[in-house]
C-alpha cells in the first residue's frame, strides 16, 4: 500500500509542474498587469497626469520584477516556492501570498468538506431510497430533486437566497462569518451557533447542487447490482431484503462513487467559491476574482495551484479508498510497477 501511495505521489509532481506553467501563462495572457492598476488609481484617486501615473506604474513594475519577461517571472516564482516555500508577495494585499492563503484557505476547505460529506451522505441515501422504490412517487420526487440540483446554476440559487434573506426576512451581515459582537470573541457555543446562522445558506446551496450526482449514480448502479446473480443467491439463502441490500448490494454499488471522490472535493470547492462570491464571504473565491481584476498574479496563480493540488489529492485519496475496498486495484498497481 505504501508503494502504491508513493507511486501516485511521485506521478503527481510532474503534473503539478506542468499545471503551474499552464496556469501562470494563462493568467499572464490578458494584457495589463498590476502596474496598470497603480496607474489608474493614481489618475482617478490621486489626480496625477497620465505621464506621472505611468512613471509610478513603471517604477512599481521595476521594483517588483513585473518588467521582466514572463519566463523569468515564472522561474523566480517557482524557485521561491521550491527553495524557501515563498509563494511571492501579494501586490494588492501588500503581504506574503502565504498569509493570504493561510487566512482564506482553511475556512474554504472546511466549508467544502462539510458540504461534500453532507452531499455524499444525503445523495447516497436518496439513491438507495429511489432504487429500492423504483418508479414509485418517492423515486419520482427524489429524481426531481436531483434534476433541479444538476440543472439550476448555483450562482442563481445564491442570488435568489440573498434576495429572500435581505428583502423578505430582513437578514443583515450576510457577507460575514460572524455577527459584529462575535467577530473578535473567543470560541464558544454561542459563537459557533452564530457561525452556523451565517454560513447555512452557503452549505445548503452547495449541498443541493452536489447531492444530485451522488443520488443518480447510486440509484443507477444499485439497480444494476440488485439484478446481479449473487444478489439472487443471497435472497435464496433466506436473508432479509434489508440484509441483501445493505450488506451485499450497497457496498458493491459504491465503487463508482468512490472513484468520483477524486473530483468531488474540487467540485464542492468550486461550488462553494461561486456561492461565496455572491455572499461576499472572505474565502478563496472572492480572493481569486479580486486578484484577477487588479492583476495580482501571484495570488491568482497560487490559489489556482491549490485547486489543482486539491484535485490531485482527491484522486489519490480515491485511489487509496479503492485499493482498500478492492484488492484488484492493489494487485494491478503492483504488476504495473
Amino acid at each position: 500500500m505504501l508503494r502504491f501511495l508513493a507511486m501516485r505521489i511521485a506521478s503527481a509532481i510532474p503534473l503539478l509542474f506542468i499545471l503551474s506553467i499552464v496556469t501562470f501563462a494563462i493568467i499572464q495572457a490578458p494584457p495589463g498587469d498590476y502596474g496598470d492598476y497603480i496607474r489608474s488609481q493614481a489618475i482617478n484617486q490621486g489626480g496625477a497626469s497620465y505621464e506621472e501615473a505611468e512613471a509610478q506604474a513603471q517604477a512599481y513594475r521595476i521594483a517588483n520584477g513585473l518588467d521582466k519577461p514572463l519566463p523569468v517571472q515564472y522561474m523566480n516564482w517557482l524557485v521561491g516556492i521550491v527553495t524557501r516555500g515563498d509563494f511571492g508577495h501579494s501586490l494588492f494585499y501588500n503581504k506574503p501570498v502565504g498569509d493570504v492563503v493561510a487566512e482564506r484557505l482553511p475556512r474554504t476547505l472546511i466549508l467544502a468538506l462539510v458540504c461534500h460529506l453532507l452531499a455524499s451522505a444525503i445523495g447516497i441515501a436518496f439513491g438507495i431510497l429511489a432504487a429500492t422504490r423504483q418508479y414509485s412517487w418517492v423515486d419520482t420526487l427524489v429524481s426531481g430533486i436531483s434534476f433541479l440540483g444538476m440543472t439550476v446554476p448555483r450562482f442563481l440559487m445564491a442570488l435568489i437566497m440573498v434576495y429572500l434573506l435581505v428583502f423578505h426576512f430582513n437578514v443583515s451581515e450576510i457577507n460575514n462569518f460572524f455577527s459584529s459582537r462575535y467577530g473578535g470573541a473567543p470560541w464558544s457555543w454561542a459563537k459557533f451557533v452564530d457561525l452556523l446562522k451565517h454560513v447555512w445558506p452557503v452549505i445548503a446551496i452547495a449541498v443541493f447542487g452536489g447531492l444530485a450526482y451522488n443520488m443518480r449514480v447510486m440509484r443507477g448502479n444499485l439497480l444494476d447490482t440488485l439484478n446481479a446473480q449473487y444478489i439472487e443467491t443471497a435472497r435464496a439463502k433466506g436473508l432479509s431484503e434489508r440484509q441483501v441490500i445493505m450488506r451485499h448490494a450497497v457496498p458493491n454499488a459504491l465503487h463508482p462513487l468512490i472513484m468520483y471522490q477524486g473530483v468531488a472535493l474540487p467540485y464542492m470547492l468550486t461550488g462553494e467559491i461561486e456561492v461565496a462570491i455572491i455572499f461576499g464571504l472572505a474565502t478563496v473565491g472572492p480572493a481569486i476574482v479580486g486578484s484577477m481584476q487588479v492583476g495580482d498574479v501571484y495570488v491568482t496563480a497560487t490559489f489556482m495551484m491549490v485547486l489543482a493540488a486539491t484535485l490531485i489529492a482527491g484522486n489519490i485519496i480515491a485511489d487509496m479508498l479503492l485499493a482498500l475496498v478492492d484488492p484488484r486495484v492493489r494487485i494491478g498497481g503492483g504488476r504495473q510497477s
